[in-house]
């Protein structure tokens, strides 16, 4: 059983710094995850990678089948989730190229399949959506590196794929820090799992308000830039993960019933 899980883009996943053990695609519920989940080990401890939008890129946000990948993680043991992804910033100070470990959100997403619990009335509480103890980890490896990062930041998310207008743009800079596409609802499913998960986010851009144009060409660009620094801020932060928690997200779940 593999304790830990990254969901991330395919430029995250670095054959050179992974040691591939074995492969799994499990059926779920909800039909099958992204795509194979990569079973091996960075920097000696063992994970389960999963490309989020699967190896070709086949599952815009929108569709990316949230609720199958967080079972399929479950039912091969997965207690904690690491979230790599790019993020466009909502104010002057978080500078492309920027990591952000995220503490808050907002959900300004439309269509998307939210929970688990259709068949029953389940309330989870959430005023602290991610887990503590695993960004605190993520943060002192960040400073032990020596990089910029925020050590907190609220993520608009948006439905996507489209990014946002200009008047969009400027209306989410009241409400939080960077926006993305992809946290929500996998953030609040691995909670109604009883699953700790930390989201660290890579700046790539200064979305519409103030660029003149946002496109995937200028994303891609500045996250292949960083991705050295995603890499081995797993290599720092993994081995640091406690197998014994004492953070609330188990307990959350518990207490809302599920």
């Amino acid at each position: 059983m593999v304790k830990i899980g990254i969901i991330g883009g395919s430029g995250v996943y670095n054959p050179d710094r992974f040691e591939l053990i074995r492969t799994e695609y499990p059926d779920t519920p909800y039909g099958k995850p992204s795509d194979e989940i990569l079973i091996g080990k960075i920097n000696g401890t063992e994970v389960a990678f999963l490309p989020r939008h699967g190896k070709n890129h086949q599952h815009p946000p929108h569709s990316v089948p949230y609720r199958a990948n967080i079972w399929a993680l479950k039912s091969l043991g997965v207690d904690s989730i690491i979230s790599p992804c790019a993020v466009g910033s909502l104010k002057e100070d978080y500078h492309p190229g920027d990591t952000v470990i995220v503490d808050q959100f907002v959900d300004f997403t439309k269509t998307r399949e939210y929970t688990f619990f259709d068949d029953r009335t389940v309330h989870i509480s959430i005023p602290e959506p991610f887990c503590p103890e695993l960004s605190d980890v993520f943060g002192k490896a960040a400073n032990q590196m020596g990089i910029r990062f925020h050590r907190g930041g609220t993520y608009i998310c948006i439905e996507g794929p489209r990014f946002s207008t200009r008047a969009e743009s400027a209306m989410f800079r009241n409400f939080g820090d960077i926006i993305g596409m992809t946290l929500v609802p996998e953030c609040q499913l691995a909670r109604e799992m009883g699953m700790c998960y930390c989201s660290i986010a890579t700046v790539t851009d200064y979305d519409a308000w103030k660029e003149e144009t946002v496109d995937i060409k200028m994303v891609m660009e500045t996250m292949g830039q960083c991705l050295k620094n995603v890499t081995r801020l797993l290599e720092i932060g993994l081995p640091e993960v406690k197998k014994e928690k004492k953070c609330v997200c188990e307990a959350a779940a518990k207490e809302g019933g599920a």
